[in-house]
């Protein structure tokens, strides 16, 4: 349906210096993305600048650089790590002579092919028509195919207007759908409620190890692999947690969800917003952070960032510090100063330091399970043993 990658598609990655401090970070992750979606890549260009040109983002002379180097490789596509503006995107092309991606569509084309539910699938084409209704310059005629052609066109109506008209005919259908689909999943949390069952969401960035670690609690079998957004469909699993002081043990609700990345399109947040609910109406959040990568603390905020958009930030949520076996750091559990559980440390890989998260969890439970009388966590028991920011 979208001009997209099919894989195998030689590219030249561009990425500029503004200033910033993670840039050697975000031109690996770059790269990353990039191998993920199946390119092979033929070079890179890298420049500094103060701050965007207004016509051609990289400058004159850059995209000169640029274009000798497409023309030498025979790339078929430059991929920006930022995001271009539809005419700083038109322009490139006509200039490099190939065509021009920016990062959010390099993101939005690895969840495109990524998706397997059908909900997955539609929130992801509505992110991509959200994103690509400013970029009608390769037009939208294969939207008039589907809907019969003849007889779609108004009088006088230009192709660009018609274009335009059907992509909000299309993204209106897919609102409707979601929306349907959304109501059905309330009414299956509603009852999870109901039955007291404690619900907790895995949260945290790309390729911190959270499908691992979920298959390592729940043994479920979801895939996982080492590349940014292996998880885009949220996976639901029960595990029970052992025995804790006079609580005789219980069954929690896990679900596994996608990992987050620095500037996530918004466009992709917006059309996952209804997935993203679950995170949002969890009883707790596990924070799968990446302990062996020299970004984590910079991946920390973009999750908190991600949290605070889709109203997640106020749910109490336990740090846990994967991949300890890249580290050589032993396992183990922080707490703050006044005895609240505050991080564990394991290894989902090996298994290290998962006894330790079970305790945690059910000592976490153990203090939950006294619940109001609407159904809900009692707030003032949570409260009082998992340490909240």
């Amino acid at each position: 349906m979208f001009d997209r990658h099919q894989g195998g598609e030689r590219v030249i990655l561009v990425a500029l210096d503004f200033g910033l401090p993670d840039l050697a970070e975000s031109v690996a992750e770059l790269r990353l993305l990039a191998s993920g979606a199946g390119l092979e890549i033929l070079g890179e260009v890298q420049g500094k600048r103060s701050r965007p040109d207004a016509a051609l983002f990289v400058g004159s002379g850059k995209a000169d650089e640029i274009a000798v180097l497409v023309a030498a490789t025979e790339a078929d596509v430059v991929v920006f790590n930022h995001e271009l503006s539809p005419a700083q995107e038109r322009n490139l092309e006509r200039r490099l002579q190939c065509r021009v991606i920016d990062r959010t569509s390099l993101i939005l084309d690895i969840f495109a092919s990524r998706a397997k539910s059908a909900e997955g699938k539609l929130q992801v084409e509505l992110a991509q028509l959200q994103h690509l209704s400013t970029r009608l310059v390769r037009g939208w005629t294969h939207l008039e195919r589907q809907r019969g052609g003849v007889g779609m066109r108004g009088p006088g109506e230009k192709q660009l207007e018609t274009d335009r008209r059907l992509l909000g005919v299309r993204v209106k259908a897919l609102r409707e759908r979601l929306a349907k689909l959304g109501k059905q999943r309330r009414t299956q949390r509603r009852s999870r409620d109901r039955q007291q069952v404690l619900s907790v969401a895995l949260v945290g960035y790309t390729n911190a190890g959270k499908s691992t670690l979920f298959n390592a609690l729940t043994r479920a079998g979801a895939y996982a692999a080492d590349q940014l957004f292996a998880t885009l469909d949220t996976t639901t699993r029960k595990m029970y947690l052992p025995r804790q002081g006079e609580w005789m043990g219980g069954e929690v609700v896990l679900s596994d969800t996608v990992g987050f990345i620095t500037r996530l399109p918004h466009d992709l947040v917006a059309a996952f917003r209804a997935t993203l609910e679950a995170t949002a109406e969890a009883d707790l959040l596990l924070h799968v952070i990446d302990s062996a990568s020299p970004g984590r603390e910079r991946q920390i905020e973009a999750v908190e960032k991600v949290l605070g958009e889709i109203g997640a930030d106020a749910v109490p949520q336990l740090r846990v510090y994967n991949k300890l076996d890249l580290t050589g750091v032993a396992p183990g559990v922080g707490r703050d100063e006044y005895g609240k559980l505050q991080s564990v440390y394991v290894s989902a890989q090996t298994g290290a330091g998962l006894d330790l998260l079970r305790a945690a969890l059910s000592e976490i439970l153990a203090a939950g399970s006294v619940r109001n009388e609407t159904g809900a966590l009692d707030e003032t028991a949570f409260s009082s043993i998992v340490h909240t920011a």
